[in-house]
């Protein structure tokens, strides 16, 4: 399903970049293939909020914040400094950037600074909402720990509750005394309705509570068809950079927590196999595609001006097959050689820990 979320966002960006938001229909509905990051952000609800859910069914403790928090710096930060470095040195648009963009990109703090999307880095807005939620999440966790045993079947309408508060967030962002060049719209409270798609499918599979229809695919794929064509329709606003209104964000932020859940939903409280999603290919895929996401937006940029393309001009299967064929090998070199040795050293480093703490523990209690 990452890889499914990462080649969603990369077309949806062709499309802008093709100018092919502008054709009937198709445009619009290529367009709202940026809904594509509420899948991401429901997988990152639904895998880190597990643990807190069974926490509360069991007497399992929650998840050890220092040991969470590691594990997301390596999983997210080093290969996106490699993008970042890349990009701010060797791409034409952003080469010269100054230090406040250097700074913010590298920090992940970019949504709070002004004009700091640099050129090849403009997708990572949402990895800057992904951070902050990965800093809420513990503060979360703590703040439903009590609601366990019986009254752990609150979680969820407080979950619900929280989402459906966040969907005021337009109008409560609009009276804030920002600088010129902040959008709130990017920051993630706008955005809990997307994770709590993930949250809310982590609380039913781990209460083991009857979700039939959830778990229907059939049922969840009219649900997700009619989310999504809404979505594609003005009432969630204009698809690419045109500003919307606070309706139509509080309509895009619901719709897509709606497509979120009814995509992953059979997936988590049904049998977990789907053919497709099983195959090699995608879990090839899978495996890079947070390197899809963090290289494609530079990898398209460049593209034009390497096979002397001309930008919103059309041509949007030649630029697509060109960005996907060069964003994957680079995908996947940066997983072989970036991303997984450093998840493995982790585990080492955490092992090694583990083993001398053992020790320690049997030479107390044996003295």
């Amino acid at each position: 399903m990452r890889a499914v979320a990462a080649l969603g966002v990369l077309t949806t960006h062709v499309a802008f970049q093709t100018a092919t938001l502008d054709v009937p229909i198709i445009g619009p509905i290529l367009g709202r293939l940026d809904l594509a990051v509420a899948l991401f952000f429901a997988l990152s609800g639904f895998l880190l909020w597990r643990p807190y859910a069974v926490a509360a069914r069991t007497d399992a403790p929650p998840p050890a914040v220092g040991r969470y928090l590691r594990h997301r710096f390596v999983r997210i930060w080093p290969a996106y400094a490699v993008v970042v470095i890349a990009v701010l040195l060797l791409v034409p648009q952003a080469r010269g950037s100054s230090a406040t963009v250097w700074i913010a990109n590298l920090t992940l703090t970019q949504v709070f600074v002004p004009l700091t999307l640099a050129p090849g880095l403009t997708q990572m807005w949402s990895l800057s909402v992904e951070v902050a939620f990965y800093l809420l999440l513990p503060v979360f966790g703590y703040a439903l720990i009590r609601m366990r045993g019986p009254r752990a079947r609150l979680r969820v309408p407080v979950l619900l509750g929280v989402a459906a508060l966040s969907l005021a967030w337009g109008p409560v962002a609009g009276l804030l005394p920002l600088q010129a060049g902040v959008e709130p719209h990017n920051w993630v409270f706008g955005h809990l309705p997307w994770f709590a798609a993930g949250l809310i499918l982590a609380e039913l599979s781990a209460s083991g509570v009857d979700a039939r229809w959830s778990a229907n695919r059939p049922v969840m794929f009219v649900v997700f068809v009619v989310a999504y064509g809404l979505a594609s329709t003005p009432i969630a606003g204009p698809v690419g950079l045109a500003p919307m209104s606070d309706a139509q964000y509080a309509a895009k932020m619901l719709l897509g927590g709606i497509g979120a859940y009814a995509v992953l939903a059979p997936l988590v409280l049904g049998d977990g196999r789907f053919r497709f999603l099983d195959s090699p290919v995608m879990a090839a895929l899978g495996r890079w595609s947070y390197g899809i996401f963090v290289w494609h937006v530079a990898i398209l940029a460049s593209v034009f001006g390497l096979f002397g393309i001309a930008a919103f001009d059309g041509h949007f299967v030649t630029v697509w097959l060109l960005t996907a064929v060069i964003t994957v090998p680079v995908s996947a070199a940066g997983y072989a050689f970036v991303e997984e040795p450093l998840r493995r050293a982790l585990k080492r480093r955490e092992g090694r820990t583990a083993e001398v703490t053992a020790v320690e523990t049997a030479t107390i209690a044996a003295n």
